[in-house]
């Protein structure tokens, strides 16, 4: 079990919940620091994760291995969550198809929240690798649900 007080900084209600948190948050995520994670887009039901391809994070034939992409969805499906029900969430079950194997320079994991209630979000996630070029490609696709978990 976590310890709440190491599990992401001190706020407090006068605390916005904007980028700038959303960053704070993604700090103090011992596993998100390991694989070097940013979110780059966070409010408005949504939220972007992103993270540099590089040689510790990828499987055995050169791909970015599937469970970097899984972490990648479900850590953008709880930030967009989170957009519309607050700081207080966890994910309660998350699917990933694999489209095609990740390669590039940068992964993206682009989520948006489908529908939200008072304590539930179900929310839609794409991730894409960027090449060097540029050039954008569709490698999983990812839905989850998270719950609030204030009372």
């Amino acid at each position: 079990m976590t310890d709440p007080s190491t599990a992401q900084p001190a706020s407090d209600a006068s605390d916005p919940l904007d980028l700038v948190m959303a960053r704070k948050v993604l700090e103090a995520q011992p596993f998100s620091r390991l694989v070097r994670a940013r979110i780059t887009r966070f409010g408005e039901g949504a939220a972007t994760l992103e993270l540099d391809v590089r040689d510790e994070l990828r499987q055995q034939n050169g791909f970015l291995h599937g469970g970097v992409l899984a972490y990648a969805a479900d850590n953008s499906i709880t930030f967009a969550a989170g957009t519309t029900l607050g700081p207080a969430v966890l994910t309660s079950g998350f699917s990933i198809q694999y489209v095609r194997p990740a390669t590039g320079a940068v992964l993206l994991a682009h989520a948006v929240v489908v529908h939200s209630g008072r304590r539930q979000a179900t929310v839609r996630c794409e991730l894409v690798a960027v090449g060097e070029e540029g050039a954008e490609t569709l490698c999983a696709i990812a839905q989850g649900t998270v719950l609030s978990s204030t009372a």
